[in-house]
């Protein structure tokens, strides 16, 4: 096959890529990108088979057969709830496939005594740098979502001097492979020091900052693969690469503002660190009395009302209550209940989080509104139904400025007629702050398992038709 029309296929190929990223702009043509961007890579993949140079197409074969058979059997088995694991373990396949991809480029090139040129040896310490990050911080992440480690940061004593020597000392090991890429020693020691870079940097992040390190992680996978395209000369990963790497990039940026936080901040601040006797201490000082109510008194409110907002958070994902809520929703606008959801861009563990589990439950994507949208409707509206949610509806990050969230856009659920919040119990959300959105005197908490409860509120609105 000539080069003009390999070269052209990946041309076309990263014109479907662009395509794809920009229908995922809206939770409407969601489904129209992935399938573009599917037949994109099929594209760049097949343009890549016909290049002169495969060495074996049956040992490609079989890792297409078994890539795509653990591919279809993780889509078909992976809850949705799981689904931020999921990415990150994606995220970190990506960096592993680049590490080993760059290493073998090197090996080649040892074997045949021929010296890389040029670009290739910075893409290759590049490659197997930031691909080394990302597979071990991509674990990290796993481990912490799946709740195989504790989700909160993990610090230590001169944690950062440590890490920032051990980022000297990953630049000086680039440098030395740069020089002399046959130095085995040195290679040897970069890709272990990028693996225990990946570790040590994604420990001291918390729960309530996985949607950036999920994020970030994927643009890190992103740029690991440009790398390798340089390495490789293949133009079609270059263009992939860049694409995810960018586009990760500015996702990060926007989850940063959207907790009113530098990146910096938030991969150094170990940012929900709970410290226990604080929040014993804020307890203690509460403002004011909870008021507990079942959901029946929760049926009585919703039954004279003629707008909910519902505001879904990460305690809606454990529960796996989407379906309820989506039934609770439908009920209510059979008795002339407007429905709307609010939704946060850090709610979950993921970026999007909240979207992917309420379009599982096939809520009509034009009542997903986003924050700056929906907040000045909440005035106006007689009940707002808060479920699992914490951090992102705590009215001390607009007042209170000692408060570690001070500053951080926030669903202004407070300003709603009354507000339900259901939660398992009065622990603090991630920030290990408490919210004085409790003990409001128009917030009634309603306690137990999320989807429980909504199935409860749901029989109690039937008795109101």
């Amino acid at each position: 096959m000539s080069d003009q029309i390999v070269q052209f296929a990946y041309l076309l190929a990263a014109v479907l890529f662009i395509l794809g990223l920009h229908n995922l702009s809206s939770p409407r043509t969601a489904p129209r990108g992935n399938m573009m961007a599917a037949v994109g890579m099929l594209i760049a993949i097949v343009a890549t088979l016909l290049v002169t140079g495969v060495v074996d197409y049956w040992i490609i074969l079989a890792g297409v057969v078994v890539g795509s058979a653990i591919g279809a059997v993780l889509a078909l088995r992976i809850q949705m709830t799981a689904m931020p694991q999921m990415v990150a373990l994606l995220n970190g396949f990506g960096g592993a496939a680049s590490t080993l991809v760059a290493s073998a480029e090197l090996l080649r090139y040892m074997r045949r005594a021929e010296s890389p040129e040029g670009i290739v040896p910075i893409a290759i310490v590049l490659g197997v740098l930031i691909g080394g990050v990302t597979f071990t911080g991509s674990l990290i992440a796993f481990a912490k979502l799946q709740e195989m480690m504790r989700g909160a940061p993990i610090t230590y004593r001169g944690q950062q001097f440590v890490n920032a020597l051990l980022g000297l000392g990953a630049v000086a090991l680039c440098v030395g492979v740069v020089l002399d890429p046959f130095d085995m020693p040195v290679f040897s020691g970069l890709v272990a020091m990028s693996l225990l870079l990946g570790v040590l940097l994604v420990i001291p992040i918390g729960g309530a900052d996985m949607p950036v390190v999920i994020s970030l992680l994927n643009s890190y996978s992103g740029l690991a693969a440009c790398a390798t395209g340089f390495v490789l000369g293949n133009s079609g990963l270059v263009i992939s690469g860049s694409l995810v790497g960018a586009s990760g990039i500015i996702l990060t940026k926007i989850m940063c503002d959207a907790m009113n936080r530098s990146l910096a901040n938030v991969l150094f601040g170990a940012f929900g660190a709970v410290d226990e006797a604080a929040v014993a201490s804020g307890a203690a000082a509460a403002r004011g009395t909870v008021k507990g109510y079942t959901p029946e008194d929760a049926a009585v409110i919703f039954s004279n009302s003629r707008s909910a907002i519902v505001v879904p958070g990460y305690g809606m994902a454990v529960a796996q209550a989407q379906h309820a809520v989506r039934e609770l929703a439908d009920e209510l606008e059979k008795q002339g209940v407007r429905v709307k959801y609010a939704i946060h861009p850090v709610a979950g563990r993921m970026p999007g989080h909240m979207n992917v589990l309420l379009a599982e439950a096939d809520v009509p994507y034009e009542q997903l509104i986003e924050m700056d949208e929906i907040n000045p409707e909440f005035p106006e509206t007689d009940v707002a139904l808060v479920i699992g949610a914490n951090d992102v509806v705590n009215p001390d990050a607009r007042t209170e400025k000692s408060s570690p969230i001070y500053g951080m856009p926030i669903l202004d659920v407070d300003r709603a007629k009354h507000v339900f919040v259901l939660k398992r119990s009065m622990n603090p959300g991630f920030a290990g702050v408490q919210n004085p959105l409790f003990y409001n005197d128009n917030t009634m908490m309603v306690f137990g398992d999320a989807k429980d409860t909504i199935l409860k509120m749901v029989e109690a609105v039937r008795q109101f038709r």
